[in-house]
């Protein structure tokens, strides 16, 4: 056994990526998080951990398309573009070939939760505000798995906290720190309005603001990614994260209008 740059081998087979590790201590993170809001709650915290294994299938699964279906411009000039996916489907299953999207990564990961407690006969509203603040936790360590893997940096910087990447030969933009810094004040805002507001707040509630504060957050830091994927010619992710933003925060204003029920 040897442990590489990126992970541990055994010989000529890695047995486990830190990429990976990272990735599941976050989720870990997550769950233990959001099983100390629930017995905050006074609810059944075993929940969490019943829905856990499905909401992190959905979350790969939903994470990976994401990248297939948004292909960076590295991406389609090495011919790894979403026409390719769809003419070799098994390499959608390899993650060697390019990674996971955080964006889809929620999507897939909230329609599981939903599926669950459609299952299960209770509110996907009340049960998706508890998870909000561990998901943030969970991106603000998932990130660092970025940085094992020198990925997710910005354009080249000469400030102080600029990050070395070893195939640039130069120093440019963590932007995986800058979303993990972000990520963490993110929980404890989510935390605080859950309690501070706990007597005004409707189920689901929790869930649009995270809809409204972290798509704000991937729109600008995208200024400072070099390798964005493209829709006729726009950048995706930002104009996805915008309409999000902007829909969520109309759908929490509606809901709290004057008169609402």
């Amino acid at each position: 056994m040897k442990f590489g740059p990126t992970g541990i081998w055994i010989g000529d087979f890695q047995l486990v990526t830190y990429y990976g590790i990272i990735l599941m201590a976050g989720a870990v993170a997550a769950a233990f998080l959001a099983e100390r809001e629930a017995r905050r709650r006074k609810l059944n915290s075993e929940f969490v951990w019943d829905a856990l294994m499905f909401v992190l299938i959905g979350g790969v699964i939903g994470a990976r398309l994401w990248h297939v279906f948004t292909p960076t411009p590295s991406n389609i000039a090495a011919g790894i573009t979403t026409a390719y996916y769809l003419t070799h489907p098994l390499d959608m299953f390899n993650f060697r070939m390019g990674g996971l999207g955080i964006p889809g990564a929620v999507i897939g990961g909230g329609l599981a939760l939903y599926w669950f407690t459609r299952r299960k006969g209770t509110s996907f509203g009340l049960w998706a505000d508890i998870a909000m603040p561990g998901v943030a936790l969970g991106q603000a360590i998932g990130r660092w798995g970025n940085f094992v893997n020198q990925e997710l940096y910005g354009v080249r910087t000469d400030l102080p906290w600029g990050i070395y990447i070893e195939r640039e030969q130069d120093t440019f933009h963590p932007l995986f720190a800058y979303e993990s810094i972000f990520s963490l004040l993110n929980m404890i805002l989510l935390l605080w309005l859950g309690r501070r507001f706990a007597d005004r707040l409707k189920n689901g509630d929790l869930v649009l603001v995270y809809a409204i504060t972290y798509p704000i957050a991937r729109f600008l830091l995208d200024f400072l990614r070099p390798d964005n994927a493209q829709w006729l010619g726009i950048n995706a992710n930002q104009a996805m994260m915008l309409l999000v933003a902007i829909a969520s925060a109309g759908l929490l204003f509606w809901r709290h209008r004057p008169g609402a029920a």
